[in-house]
């Protein structure tokens, strides 16, 4: 599993005309399923994740996780980040898990981070999303596991 993290001051994913997540203050987080992900990746992920010191304390320094702060969390499949540019013009996406297994690994995901009591948003699965979000810092993490 790929995960990019960005600290936002608030984030927003569309589909179509319809806002199907948004948050305030936390972490948007892209996230893409290899084929040799497993479930207990995703728990790993979720739990390193949500525990992430990245927003500051009282002296400015980053020592503070997610939940800390009362952030919220955006999670949105983004398979392009198993996109392989090495050959050729054209990404190969030979390394992203097929749609059904990278659906149950994204809800498990999301599964984890509920049961860290984080509140969580979502984009949809499969879905042509527009997101857009406001970088806090800039401040953006890539986790693989």
């Amino acid at each position: 599993m790929r995960l990019v993290i960005q600290r936002v001051s608030n984030a927003r994913v569309k589909v179509a005309d319809e806002i199907a997540g948004q948050i305030g203050a936390g972490l948007c987080v892209f996230l893409g399923v290899g084929k040799a992900d497993d479930k207990s990746k995703a728990g790993l992920l979720a739990k390193k994740m949500g525990n992430l010191r990245i927003f500051e304390d009282d002296q400015g320094t980053m020592n503070r996780s997610v939940k800390d702060v009362g952030g919220e969390i955006l999670v949105v499949s983004q398979f392009t980040l198993y996109g392989d540019c090495t050959r050729g013009n054209r990404p190969s996406f030979s390394d992203a898990a097929p749609a059904a297994e990278a659906q149950r690994l994204y809800e498990i995901f999301v599964a984890h981070l509920k049961a860290l009591g984080l509140r969580v948003s979502t984009g949809r699965f499969q879905a042509k999303m527009a997101v857009s979000l406001t970088n806090d810092g800039p401040v953006t993490f890539i986790l693989e596991a």
